[in-house]
């Protein structure tokens, strides 16, 4: 077995949201292969809260998050990390700005959901998301070239949806109401779709935290596969006994 100096080092851009960064770390760490801390991958984080609004940028002309994106990803690359990876979804509709101006490689995990969903023989999925993913297609587009079709919410399921995000998990609030969330999930389901792809990196929190039951795709696993795989590691499958925000029986 490899020991951590064999390693590529991964770099997260994080704070998008903070609660969320933690998600993604422990999937690395739980989808690497290994048996002592020696085999372990390298990971740095940088969790940087001051990353402005996705959202607000892309739909109502907010703060360019792109500057203290680049800033992170700076950081890290001086520090050491030489495959990067951005904590949060609706950020990847800055993916080319972003890339382009790094001297390490950003994995695009939208790319690596959609082909998860193409290798799993999927046809067609739902998208869970933010405003701001769903209006600019980020995922919309690399599902179409992975010929899987997309379905989304109607006007109260999204909303259900943004509400879930920013007033349940990002504001740690787990007393929220959640039934119009997973009303939402059953109505894609029920509209034909195979499988929910939970594109806010929230969302599979919100899934752990409120038992949902709906086949789904976690966009987070299918990046830290990807982030394993590059950093010279062994992926380890996760499932319901090792980690319970796990890639829904689909892979």
């Amino acid at each position: 077995m490899k020991q951590n100096a064999d390693y590529k080092t991964i770099g997260i851009i994080g704070g998008m949201g903070p609660l969320a960064t933690c998600d993604f770390f422990e999937k690395i760490i739980r989808m690497t292969e290994a048996s002592t801390d020696r085999e372990h991958i390298p990971i740095l984080i940088d969790c940087n809260p001051r990353i402005p609004d996705r959202v607000k940028a892309i739909l109502y002309g907010g703060d360019d998050p792109v500057p203290e994106i680049l800033k992170s990803g700076r950081r890290l690359i001086d520090a050491g990390a030489e495959i990067l990876l951005m904590g949060c979804n609706t950020a990847y509709y800055f993916y080319e700005r972003v890339a382009g101006e790094l001297t390490a490689p950003l994995i695009n995990m939208p790319y690596e959901t959609a082909m998860g969903a193409r290798r799993a023989g999927l046809k067609k999925v739902g998208l869970l998301a933010t405003d701001g993913t769903v209006l600019s297609g980020v995922y919309a587009k690399e599902l179409e070239k992975a010929g899987v079709e997309q379905v989304l919410p109607d006007e109260a399921g999204q909303r259900s949806v943004m509400d879930m995000i920013y007033n349940g998990i990002k504001a740690g609030n787990s007393d929220i109401d959640p039934s119009g969330f997973i009303e939402t999930v059953n109505k894609m389901m029920a509209s034909g779709a195979e499988a929910v792809i939970l594109g806010c990196t929230e969302l599979p929190i919100a899934f752990h935290l409120y038992k949902i039951n709906a086949p789904f795709l976690d966009p987070a696993v299918f990046a830290a596969e990807a982030a394993v795989t590059m950093a010279g590691g062994k992926v380890r499958k996760l499932n319901e006994s090792s980690y319970e925000s796990h890639v829904g029986g689909i892979r």
